[in-house]
């Protein structure tokens, strides 16, 4: 029999806590059967340098534990870890949560998703977990054509809205119409600060899994790994931003990559007189990030 493992740090509530059962993952998309190998570890497991593997098994584990039936994203485009995506949903659902420890669900629950990318990720398991009315943002056109394509194939556009950010330097604007209120935002902001950057973070990821030289499993274009400044000015940027939202929104959050920058942020924040603020640590393995939320609203 498999040995059943715990993934380290995963969020209670993530469904990918334990090793991934690959003969269910295979039922619910074949075609991920070819790349399903024996690791060093006598393992199942796939090659995670082989782009397509990633993709068949992310769309398995949309397929098997949100009932995404289509999955597809562009050539090139960011591919994302989904364990770490969840664990962010489920991080952020915790700031709605009540003393009483329900959890709020339903479309009555509204969350914008800045820079949601082509792959839709963060609005398909945000809606799926707890049915959350979603607006996903971007300023790719070709990411918001594709996210419109998975959204439209999983008969979910009343439930998720997909609008295009037509000024790359604005967050809220020209999303927020004046009258919405969210009661989350969330973001996975580019961190590195230019484009050769972003090229040996790879380069030193990949070598850090063992993966081959140049390997284009993660994927990722221009504006989806960087922007001047890196993640520091990125979630400045909003936060400055979210002053003039904030009777838009309860809870403004963002992923933070580096520990670095939250001095930047923390410094930042004092300025901008927010009712509260936090950080949240989360890690998957030996990997460590955070987020960080902000609120202009009194909490009780």
């Amino acid at each position: 029999m498999e040995k059943i493992e715990t993934k380290i740090g995963l969020h209670p509530r993530n469904k990918h806590k334990t090793s991934y059962d690959f003969k269910e993952l295979i039922k619910s998309h074949p075609p991920l059967s070819v790349f399903v190998k024996l690791n060093q570890y006598n393992n199942e497991s796939v090659d995670f340098s082989d782009s397509q593997a990633v993709i068949a098994l992310n769309t398995a584990l949309l397929k098997y534990f949100y009932h995404i039936k289509f999955w597809e994203i562009p050539k090139n485009y960011l591919c994302p870890p989904i364990p770490g995506r969840a664990d962010y949903i489920h991080h952020v659902a915790d700031l709605l949560t009540p003393a009483n420890g329900k959890i709020p669900t339903g479309e009555k629950i509204k969350v914008l998703d800045i820079g949601m990318g082509a792959n839709c990720i963060y609005p398909l398991i945000a809606h799926q977990e707890y049915g959350w009315k979603v607006i996903g943002s971007d300023i790719d056109s070709v990411a918001i054509t594709n996210a419109k394509l998975i959204v439209e194939n999983n008969k979910l556009t009343k439930e998720i809205e997909i609008r295009q950010q037509k000024d790359k330097t604005k967050f809220f604007e020209y999303i927020i119409e004046p009258s919405e209120f969210f009661h989350l935002t969330i973001c996975n902001p580019p961190f590195h600060t230019s484009l050769e950057e972003a090229r040996a973070g790879s380069e030193k990821k990949n070598r850090n899994l063992g993966l081959k030289k140049n390997s284009q499993n993660f994927g990722g274009q221009n504006t989806e790994l960087w922007y001047e400044g890196g993640e520091v000015s990125f979630i400045k940027g909003m936060i400055a931003e979210s002053m003039n939202y904030k009777k838009n929104c309860l809870w403004f959050t963002t992923l933070v990559s580096k520990a670095t920058t939250l001095p930047f942020l923390y410094e930042e924040i004092k300025k901008m007189g927010v009712a509260s603020f936090k950080t949240i640590d989360m890690a998957q393995g030996q990997k460590k990030t955070r987020i960080f939320a902000w609120t202009f609203t009194p909490l009780q």
